[in-house]
């Protein structure tokens, strides 16, 4: 649609026409507050507004009552519902509540131009202003405003989010609503509010966004899809979820398709709808992101610990098409000593490429299980794609047709998006429906009693909207379809080999409980590159502990399959690799090291870099699932007051103590900040005490920007090994960088690696 620059069409979904039957309706002023066994429930009436460009009341029209229900868990956690019924607040999948959590019982203390909430320390929680706007009339130019909800929340003592019930140009001409709903066909078609916000204040989170850190100014629509790439609009991993630089947290509990306007449609508001006729979202308090994050992590659970040898390298592309090509690349990977601990195998595993059937290709895997045994023996797991689709062809398709594994179409449809196979899809495996997941699950089981360790549960941003599921509507069903998906892959992982892992594209609100995710389909482009880097730290900032990507890049331009990667590329893709929670090679064509001749032997010092840095890899693993800290550490993480930190978001925190900034040139030149603090060039040993812009920095392209904290100990590994199967606990060595560090090459480290 194109667009109106009104708030009424542009944002909340009139047609410019209003020929649809629609009808909307805006908070009036409260009717009645009282006490509910700890909550506090507000009677708001709503007031009808006739169909037309200026918003203006219907007068003729009864109001509507909604109830609003307010509940508080302890001093930082504030929860708001509202609905056409009784606004509970009722669980979700998304929802994994954390045993130090527990309701805080609410009280009304009222005066005559005030009502405030107050917590058990008396603390001030919610207030309604009753008091009048101050007013000397001269004109009657214009009608006066009518009466709207006046309500500000306080996630924690002293910090104010307020409901925007006045952005507007006079009355009638609104840029924002409070609180509002748009009815169609007598029910609630989409629910909206709006929360003031103030002239400087930015925004991060909402997921794997590719955009740059401050979100101010953007529309962020909440829907996964296919992204196709990371350098567009669209998102495999849609988290409705943000944080502002006011420092509250904000996580609206939902599955419906929805948007949030950050300072676009109206800068003086924070605009939400949601395709639905509830709205139920929390505020979270803090004195820090991680704080926010913390909170935000104990109502939708915490990344869970990933085993040690999952940090290791991991090698694939799409894909392996037999058992002696898997070999051949395994043994040649030992012989020229490059550490690898997983090798993947992707769409080539199956009897016809991309037709998953959950079944090794009986002539080309002729014994999958010895194969499998064979490579462990060597000191590699295997990790196996599918997808959650049944193909028509596929040999389970009337089986689960039969049971209703799947939700079935009306007719049988080529799937759209990146399917590169052009295959029929006959529907989506129904993960709503527990036959279908304990069919599922035996399918996996199958793979993971042979040795498999890991099943890349791949796609799962869209299902097909037009099939009737067992247990959701599918608009409901499309964004929380990824958490019912991995959860499932998760869970028989877990049960049969004792790891809980996946490797997942797709992900809303509480799937990084079951880790870990990947970037998508990034380009082989130094774009391709920082695009991938931003969806991370978004990502990071979405409660998320884990995050990886393809290196270097998933497809090439112009040629998708064919375009040949530059020696550079490879190079400084891998150095950002290493220092990301987890390392893996996937792509459209060679992705090997001795593949790149020009290119390995650099290659080959940072993977072993990679391996001695293990021991503090894992301690940084344990930290990311009790607190609110990622691997991926955006700089505002440390450093939320630097306005500068909410600019930058080409640099990142790899856990504590490294301060990382990856080269996405050719020239082999980047600007390098440093916040404040004492820094330590890990390659050098220079010291420098921020904050401090480091402009056009020279970087050769066997190093890349590392800086450590000023007198930070960090955990190395100090032996040559194969794979994780060869570190011995209690071999670490520790490196401390203070003034007596004079350079990783006057290390152990630097003799181990070779720089």
């Amino acid at each position: 649609m194109k667009r109106t620059n009104y708030q009424l069409f542009d944002f909340m979904d009139l047609s410019p026409s209003l020929d649809e039957e629609e009808c909307l309706w805006i908070a009036g002023q409260y009717k009645n507050i009282q006490e509910d066994q700890g909550d506090i429930l507000i009677d708001i009436p709503f007031i009808k507004q006739n169909n037309s460009n200026d918003i203006q009341p219907d007068l003729e029209a009864a109001p509507l009552m909604r109830r609003l229900r307010i509940r508080a868990y302890g001093s930082r956690i504030l929860r708001v519902a509202f609905d056409e019924g009784e606004a509970k607040m009722t669980d979700s999948l998304m929802l994994d509540w954390h045993s130090d959590l527990a309701a805080t019982p609410l009280k009304i203390k009222s005066s005559d131009d005030c009502i405030k909430i107050i917590d058990e320390l008396k603390d001030v929680r919610a207030e309604l202003n009753l008091a009048s706007a101050e007013i000397d009339y001269w004109s009657d130019l214009l009608p006066p405003a009518p009466e709207t909800i006046n309500i500000t929340l306080y996630p924690e003592k002293g910090k104010a989010v307020k409901i925007n019930g006045q952005d507007q140009f006079f009355p009638r001409r609104r840029d924002g609503l409070p609180i509002a709903f748009v009815e169609k066909d007598a029910c609630t078609d989409r629910s909206a509010f709006s929360l003031a916000c103030d002239p400087n204040e930015q925004f991060c989170g909402t997921g794997e966004r590719f955009s740059k850190m401050d979100l101010s100014g953007k529309t962020i629509q909440l829907e996964n899809q296919d992204a196709q790439g990371v350098n567009n609009n669209r998102a495999y991993k849609n988290i409705p979820f943000f944080i502002s630089s006011r420092m509250y947290g904000f996580f609206l509990h939902t599955t419906a398709f929805s948007k949030i306007s950050f300072a676009d449609h109206s800068t003086r508001s924070v605009q939400v709808l949601s395709e639905y006729n509830q709205m139920d979202f929390f505020l979270f308090g803090g004195s820090s992101i991680e704080e926010i994050l913390y909170s935000y992590k104990q109502v939708t659970g915490f990344p869970t610990l990933l085993p040690k040898w999952s940090f290791g390298t991991w090698m694939s592309r799409m894909t392996y098409f037999s058992a002696d090509e898997v070999n051949n690349i395994c043994d040649r990977l030992r012989k020229e000593d490059y550490p690898c601990d997983v090798i993947h195998l992707d769409t080539g595993w199956f009897k016809t490429d991309w037709l998953c059937e959950w079944t090794f290709n009986s002539e080309r895997f002729p014994d999958p299980k010895g194969f499998i045994s064979k490579l462990r023996d060597n000191g590699y797991k295997v990790s196996l794609w599918q997808l959650p689709y049944i193909a028509a062809d596929a040999k389970q398709h009337d089986e689960a047709k039969e049971n209703k594994y799947f939700a079935p179409l009306k007719e049988i449809k080529e799937q759209g998006g990146s399917n590169f196979s052009a295959l029929d899809y006959a529907g989506t495996i129904d993960f709503t429906n527990p036959k279908a997941v304990k069919w599922y699950k035996e399918l996996l089981k199958n793979l993971l009693d042979m040795g498999v360790v890991c099943i890349k549960t791949d796609f799962g941003e869209e299902i097909h909207l037009e099939a009737d599921y067992h247990g959701m509507d599918a608009r409901l069903l499309q964004n929380l379809y990824p958490l019912l998906y991995q959860k499932a892959a998760y869970e028989v992982t877990k049960e049969v080999t004792g790891d809980g892992i996946v490797w997942a594209r797709a992900a809303w609100a509480g799937c990084q409980r079951f880790p870990l995710h990947w970037g998508g389909d990034a380009a082989c482009t130094w774009d391709g590159m920082a695009g991938s880097l931003k969806g991370g730290l978004h990502l990071g900032l979405s409660g998320f502990g884990y995050w990886s990507h393809d290196v270097p890049g998933f497809h090439g331009i112009p040629n998708f399959m064919n375009t040949v990667i530059p020696d550079d590329l490879y190079i400084r893709w891998t150095q950002f690799g290493v220092f990301t929670s987890h390392l893996r090679y996937h792509g459209t064509s060679k992705r090997e090291p001795y593949e790149y001749p020009l290119a390995a032997s650099i290659v080959k010092k940072w993977w072993k870099l990679r391996y001695a840095l293990l021991p503090y890899i894992w301690q940084q693993s344990e930290r990311v699932t009790n607190s609110g800290f990622t691997f991926l550490r955006a700089l505002i993480f440390h450093h939320p007051n630097d306005k500068v930190c909410w600019n930058i978001h080409d640099q990142y925190f790899f856990g504590d103590d490294f301060l990382v900034a990856p080269v996405m040139n050719s020239e082999n030149k980047r600007d390098i900040y440093l916040p404040e603090g004492t820094w330590i060039n890990f390659f050098n040993g220079e010291k420098v005490n921020g904050p401090i812009w480091l402009y056009n920095q020279n970087i050769p392209l066997e190093e890349m920007p590392v800086w450590v904290r000023f007198d930070a100990s960090v955990a190395f590994y100090p032996e040559p090994v194969n794979s994780t199967d060869d570190v011995e606990e209690g071999k670490e060595t520790t490196i401390v960088f203070n003034d007596s560090y004079k350079g990783i090459a006057h290390t152990v480290i630097g003799d181990l690696v070779g720089f």
